[in-house]
């Protein structure tokens, strides 16, 4: 019996050997245990791509003329969706095309007469505040002939302009108020630059007061017609140099800048670079001058060295624009609507 049962427990033992064997060069290894402190490293999430930052709408006016060619490289800018901000032009023949939809909200921005951003503070009680200066004196009165030497020798004549009830008609008042033609001189205003160069070089008139570049194109157009008088310098000395003459600037809505500061100060910035690569190379932006529509290149490039466009903000800004509104009410209250401006009118960053 005890032999019996060892060989049962003999053949037992080498029957689990080979089954261990066999189990041994088949099955694939088990991967070790977790200890209890251990926790499985998770994927890291996938992190969506963010989409491109939305660029601020900003609608802006400007009137075709100095104020339109120092807006040139954000146009072009803007048209490449290379600027801070996503800019809605609008190009406006006269002031009043502008100063409705400003009042409206239509517009955030606009490029205007000083003198029209003055009536527009008052007319909408502080709701527009002026930004920058953009345009300095760059009025002349021409001649077909060699009758005007000096300005007493305007007595007594007829003369066609733009500009009624902004800066040129009352800068012009003051000069002939100044000395003493405010009754002797007959002044015919249209309403847009555009249709006086052809009354000027028909023989239609003789006399006119124009802006630049206008005043580039009817010379290049006609050799007997000449500057005879420059209107800045003219104010100069009716001032006895007291203030600049400043004719045009940017005004925003108070509303707009103050809910959109970062936006309004990344446009400041780019209207300056904008207005310093127009002077500082007239040739190429006389090209997209003439692309937008403005003025054809071959005018745009030998006006814009006489456009006076500039950039002036702050401190000086308001220097310049109060002394010339300053001078501007005191020949006629209702040029700047009635008050000169307030501090709250010069908006500062």
């Amino acid at each position: 019996m005890k032999a019996k049962r060892f060989v049962a427990l003999l053949l037992s033992a080498v029957l689990c050997l080979s089954m261990t064997a066999c189990s041994a060069g088949t099955a694939e290894p088990e991967a070790p245990a977790v200890k209890p402190s251990e926790t499985p490293v998770e994927a890291p999430a996938e992190t969506p791509l963010a989409e491109p930052a939305e660029r601020p709408v900003i609608n802006i006016a400007g009137l075709k003329g100095p104020t339109s060619l120092g807006m040139l490289m954000l146009m072009e800018g803007d048209e490449n969706q290379t600027t801070a901000n996503d800019y809605e032009f609008l190009l406006a023949g006269a002031a009043d095309e502008i100063v409705g939809k400003i009042v409206t909200g239509e517009l955030d921005i606009a490029a205007v007469p000083t003198n029209v951003g003055a009536t527009l503070y008052k007319k909408t009680e502080g709701g527009v505040q002026l930004a920058a200066l953009n345009t300095l004196g760059v009025l002349y009165i021409l001649e077909n002939g060699e009758s005007i030497q000096s300005i007493e020798d305007l007595a007594g004549k007829s003369l066609v302009a733009t500009g009624q009830g902004s800066t040129p008609e009352y800068a012009l008042n003051m000069i002939l108020e100044k000395n003493g033609l405010s009754d002797s001189v007959t002044v015919e205003y249209k309403s847009e630059h555009s249709e006086v160069p052809p009354m000027l070089l028909s023989g239609d008139a003789t006399i006119a007061m124009l802006p630049q570049p206008f005043v580039t194109s009817v010379l290049a157009q006609n050799e007997n017609i000449r500057v005879a008088l420059d209107v800045t310098e003219e104010w100069n000395k009716a001032v006895n140099g007291e203030s600049d003459l400043t004719m045009g600037c940017v005004i925003v809505r108070k509303e707009f800048a103050e809910n959109n500061p970062e936006a309004l100060n990344a446009f400041l910035d780019e209207y300056k670079e904008s207005v310093d690569y127009v002077n500082a190379n007239p040739t190429e932006a006389a090209q997209i001058s003439e692309k937008f529509d403005i003025i054809k290149a071959a005018v745009a490039e030998k006006a814009i060295p006489e456009c006076n466009i500039v950039f002036i903000e702050g401190d000086e800004m308001q220097k310049i624009a109060s002394g010339c509104l300053q001078i501007l009410f005191e020949a006629n209250p209702k040029s700047v609507g009635g008050a000169v401006p307030d501090e709250a009118f010069y908006y500062k960053r």
